[in-house]
């Protein structure tokens, strides 16, 4: 059962990665619980819909999402993730390409769908 979970947050996950990458904002509501908490590697808290709005507005564009490092772990029913991502793109219209370590939990929601709950956003330093 618990490879089972596994395996649905590794596909969750990777819709999630698609639809940032391509400011799906239908998919990115459905896959985003009402209840965010997220801190972004500022260390600014945003909400669902300021996470909506930015990509609504087109003010982010991603060009790669490119995934490294996921670890998932399977506990009291949420997944827990951390997975590194060289991330490159432009916000609002500045070019940027970062090296972040995220960090998520996934919740089953009412409707029994995986959704994210809980994220950090930590930039990685050089070594």
């Amino acid at each position: 059962m618990l490879e089972s979970i596994e395996h649905q947050i590794d596909a969750v996950e990777e819709e999630l990665r698609l639809a940032m990458l391509a400011s799906d904002v239908e998919s990115l509501d459905a896959l985003i619980s009402p209840s965010l908490i997220f801190t972004t590697h500022f260390g600014s808290s945003i909400s669902k819909q300021d996470d909506l709005d930015i990509h609504r507005s087109g003010a982010l564009k991603f060009q790669a999402i490119e995934p490294s490092e996921r670890k998932v772990l399977i506990l009291n029913g949420l997944g827990y993730v951390s997975v590194r991502m060289r991330l490159s793109g432009a916000f609002s219209g500045s070019p940027f390409q970062e090296d972040v370590r995220f960090s998520r939990v996934w919740q089953r929601s009412q409707r029994n769908s995986w959704q994210v709950v809980v994220g950090q956003a930590t930039v990685v330093q050089p070594k």
